[in-house]
């Protein structure tokens, strides 16, 4: 549908696009199926090698986006460069020599993996002793602090895994939906905060049977057994602290120290909202942290901008976000597009790229766009950008992030039982977060009188699949902008080498991308930019 024809739908309650037909026409008409077929059916060919952060294709798909930045005519947002450098290390953890041993009583009792997990690029020793922590939050809006009289300074901490009531609807901790203070990075620098050494994350003893997200498709023992291993990746030179996953065995052991039963304790946070203590009796633990392998190596950020039209105004930034990376080759040669996750994302970038740059007329704000590193890696890019944002992250005020927005969304192993998904989804689009701003939702929902495809926000019920903190809007929403990812779902296809270009479905792929642009015009000319709120919004 052309922008003309429509204008003819618009109803005349639509002012902010009807007024003016001009403001946005050029750019809307300029995004096409068949531009984005074209770029995508290149993004995911056998050439790019499935685009592995620090891989050659990764590095070619990094050239072909600031390429297509600079024909745009876009900005460079590092000096004269679109390219902003993100230092990584790259290592295998040694199994054999990561060890946790614990002290007790007189008595030392030594555990390694299978018994727990981590991944930590740097080795050394770090002990203390232990203190339970709850769930390992602090959250001042919601009025819940678990480390509330609590002296974590030097001290291990042991926390569960999840958030409190999370199967109380009427939760603070967002109903049955996962908050951002759910993740295990957001605890960890928490622990870090409060002067901790380690955490020791434990599963949530009251945590609902059958609530697990399933398997893969494809992830039989043949096609695990041709899976080249995701190498660990972390920003080089981050300061951070040890997480480490026990076995619920393990945690057994922790807690039997306490003299209390982690379920009651559990229930006692669940009912009160309240810190829990325990006290493990001055008991002491050690890590041992090795890596068996390490290697540094740089990737980037692509990043340009659209100035703003208004002089005051421009100052501020409307965010456009996808990620490049994928994961690379098969052990038998074979190669994981990642048609879908992600190159749908960046072609979607690079089309709004195009669309802003070819309109006449600007948004007020300024427009930047930004294609993150090694987002398979941990959202490492993303994480790395917050912490040094190449625009105020105190004057941006919405960012747009595109992570899979190509396909129809499937149920498969991964998703079975855990979410509603529609018999047609064809016409539709998944709008993860807005409920930390209804603001951005209205906008959305204005801007989509001129494309009426179906916008869903299942996801923010969810707290299996932690889709939440699974894209690069993440960790800006950690930092109180209103962060959305926009994501058309899971399919059988997700991370396989199935993922190719001829199972995207491009018109749906242009109208969420129209979608976007004319959604980011709202954002950048109205008086009143999407507030945040830090509780979320009630339901």
């Amino acid at each position: 549908m052309t922008f003309a024809r429509c204008l003819l739908f618009l109803a005349t309650g639509f002012l902010g696009f009807a007024q003016t037909r001009d403001r946005i026409a050029t750019g809307f008409d300029d995004i096409q199926a068949a531009k984005i077929r074209a770029d995508l059916t290149f993004l995911a060919s056998d050439a790019m090698e499935g685009r592995m952060s620090l891989d050659r294709g990764s590095e070619v798909a990094i050239q072909w986006i600031a390429s297509e930045f600079a024909k745009a005519g876009l900005k460079p947002l590092v000096g004269d460069t679109f390219l902003q450098p993100v230092p990584l290390v790259e290592y295998k953890m040694d199994r054999a020599r990561t060890t946790l041993a614990l002290r007790a009583g007189g008595v030392t009792k030594e555990f390694k993996a299978p018994a727990l997990i981590v991944s930590y690029p740097n080795d050394g020793v770090y002990k203390g002793q232990l203190v339970f922590a709850g769930f390992g939050i602090t959250a001042p809006e919601l009025k819940y602090d678990d480390y509330a009289g609590l002296d974590a300074k030097g001290k291990i901490v042991v926390i569960f895994n999840h958030e409190p009531q999370e199967e109380d609807a009427n939760s603070v901790f967002n109903g049955k939906g996962n908050t951002r203070y759910a993740n295990a990075r957001a605890k960890m620098t928490n622990a870090l905060r409060h002067g901790a050494v380690a955490v020791l994350v434990v599963p949530d003893p009251n945590h609902k049977p059958g609530r697990e997200r399933g398997t893969l498709d494809g992830d039989n023992q043949a096609s695990l057994a041709l899976r080249t291993p995701r190498p660990i990746q972390s920003i080089d030179g981050e300061t951070s602290i040890p997480v480490l996953t026990l076995t619920a065995k393990l945690a057994d052991e922790l807690f039997a120290l306490t003299g209390q039963k982690a379920a009651d304790l559990q229930t006692a946070i669940d009912s009160t909202l309240k810190p829990s203590p325990a006290s493990f009796k001055g008991a002491e633990v050690e890590l041992h942290v090795a890596t068996a392998q390490r290697k540094r190596g740089v990737s980037y950020n692509v990043a340009g901008l659209i100035e703003g039209s208004d002089p005051t105004l421009n100052a501020e930034t409307i965010l456009y976000s996808a990620h490049y990376d994928h994961d690379g080759l098969r052990v038998d040669g074979e190669i994981y597009r990642g048609a879908d996750d992600n190159g749908s994302g960046t072609v979607g970038i690079v089309s709004l790229a195009r669309a802003f740059s070819k309109n006449p007329i600007k948004p007020k704000r300024s427009i930047a766009l930004v294609v993150f590193a090694a987002e398979e890696r941990g959202l490492l890019g993303a994480y790395y950008y917050a912490d040094h944002p190449l625009r105020p992250l105190a004057t941006t005020r919405a960012q747009v992030n595109f992570d899979m927005i190509g396909r129809d969304e499937k149920d498969s192993n991964q998703t079975k039982g855990l979410i509603d998904i529609a018999a047609d989804t064809s016409n539709e689009v998944n709008i993860i977060g807005t409920r930390y701003s209804p603001d951005y939702r209205n906008a959305v929902v204005r801007a989509n009188e001129l494309v009426g495809i179906h916008l869903n926000y299942k996801w923010d019920d969810d707290t299996v699949l932690n889709v939440l903190f699974r894209s690069d809007q993440y960790p800006l929403l950690m930092h109180d902008i209103p962060a959305i990812w926009w994501f058309t779902g899971f399919h059988p296809d997700y991370h396989q080498i199935t993922d190719t270009a001829e199972k995207i479905n491009y018109p749906k792929m242009e109208k969420i991308l129209r979608l976007a642009y004319a959604t980011g015009f709202d954002f950048g000319d109205t008086a009143t930019p999407p507030k945040f709120f830090p509780a979320g919004a009630a339901r």
